[in-house]
């Protein structure tokens, strides 16, 4: 809260016919990676306010909180604490004898991806200034851009295959790139949530492709489809938020699908936001199961992850988490639906999930070709407070509304 607050003055200073509340909902968006803006032609914003919107996004990408992990050293316990919730990733994946040396090697693969991101976008032409703004932004699955219309303005097929594939990697857990780079193949590869993501990516995308060409809304070429499909979905599903097509002009059903992804998210231990794949795995598991045992109550049936039994008490916080999660978003939309009245219903769903979820652009009255200035202030107030709140997977915030929490620790 104290750095989006902080990180709203270059917004306050730079540009004053910018409101309080949309400052601050720009700084937050930032710093969360949610890519939601206030900011109109965004071509005509100065060079140093450009490098601090996408700055803070490659900031937060690797989370506020892994960075103050790392620097301070004496948090010891707390300091896992803090960055499985900032995360998604169990404390215990980070096999090294101190959570710092751990971090500190994550942080290392995540400046190396940069420069990686940096150097690739500048061999698919783009200038120097631009290719480091757009590698922050990717890395760190935040969706800023330089420009209104996102990657789409650049017209280069070649720049957004590279996005596609450095979004995926953004989207990928830190701690699975780790042990990749050890030599755990076999680990890696045998990953319930990395297959999972894999499937999710090159379903979603060929049922897109099929959409568009069974509603006539493509004229152009199978791979140049994929190509758009592709981004779509990737750029949702890992939450990142650049657009190369107006999706909104598309079939409803594809808004569904992608509402679907907003829900799902990237991988955890990833800079991507959402409730998780490796969640969504579980609960799928979990439900098949309960209805098997409705039928066969003396059947025992251990669920497993990556080859190993997982523990009831982790299946019970996969289910608290999504129920806890689907109670905020029930909440949020009634909150929302009160603040905007004239807002359509798939508008007022998309801006509570795409901040929510850190997504940045949703549908209808929030899609691409829009953006959250035209909310009134206490709205964008509240959607700040949902990006910081999904960001923080939602208990770090949840629990400020707990007073018996307060007395007892």
């Amino acid at each position: 809260l104290v750095a989006s607050s902080i990180g709203a003055l270059p917004f306050a200073l730079i540009l004053p016919e910018l409101s309080v509340a949309g400052a601050f909902f720009e700084s937050a968006s930032g710093l969360t990676t949610t890519g939601a803006s206030v900011l109109a032609e965004l071509e005509r914003l100065p060079a140093s306010l450009h490098f601090w919107r996408c700055g803070s996004q490659w900031i937060g990408g690797l989370g506020v909180v892994v960075f103050f992990v790392a620097i301070l050293s004496f948090l010891g316990v707390g300091a896992k604490t803090l960055f499985s919730r900032e995360s998604s990733a169990q404390a215990a994946d980070l096999d090294t004898a101190r959570i710092q040396k751990g971090v500190l090697r994550i942080t290392q693969i995540y400046i190396a991806l940069s420069f990686l991101c940096f150097v690739a976008y500048r061999a698919c032409g783009l200038p120097t200034f631009e290719a480091l703004l757009h590698m922050f932004t990717t890395i760190s699955t935040g969706g800023f851009s330089t420009r209104t219309a996102s990657l789409l303005a650049f017209q280069n097929p070649a720049l957004e295959w590279t996005a596609i594939a450095f979004m995926t990697i953004g989207g990928t857990s830190f701690l699975l790139i780790n042990e990749l780079l050890r030599g755990q193949f076999a680990k890696v590869l045998n990953n319930t949530e990395l297959r999972a993501y894999g499937a999710i990516i090159v379903s979603a995308s060929l049922l897109i492709v099929g959409f568009l060409y069974h509603g006539d809304s493509v004229s152009a070429s199978i791979m140049a489809s994929l190509r758009i499909s592709a981004f779509q979905v990737v750029s949702i599903l890992t939450t990142t938020g650049f657009a190369t097509a107006d999706y909104t002009a598309w079939l409803p059903v594809t808004h569904l699908l992608l509402l679907t992804l907003m829900f799902i998210g990237g991988c955890s231990g990833s800079t991507a936001g959402g409730a998780k794949v490796i969640r969504w795995a579980v609960w799928v598991r979990v439900s098949i199961l309960t209805v098997e045992r409705a039928y066969r109550p003396r059947v025992v049936r251990p669920l497993h992850l990556n080859g190993k039994p997982l523990p009831q008490d982790q299946i019970n916080s996969v289910s608290s988490y999504l129920i806890l999660l689907v109670l905020v978003l029930a909440l949020a939309l009634l909150a929302i639906a009160f603040f905007e009245p004239q807002m359509s219903f798939a508008g007022t769903v998309s801006a509570v999930a795409a901040c929510l979820f850190n997504v940045g652009p949703g549908l209808a009255e929030v899609g691409p070709a829009f953006n959250f200035a035209g909310l009134h202030a206490y709205s964008k107030v509240f959607l700040s407070l949902l990006m910081i709140m999904g960001r923080l997977e939602l208990f770090a915030i949840l629990v400020l509304f707990s007073p018996t929490l307060w007395k007892r620790y």
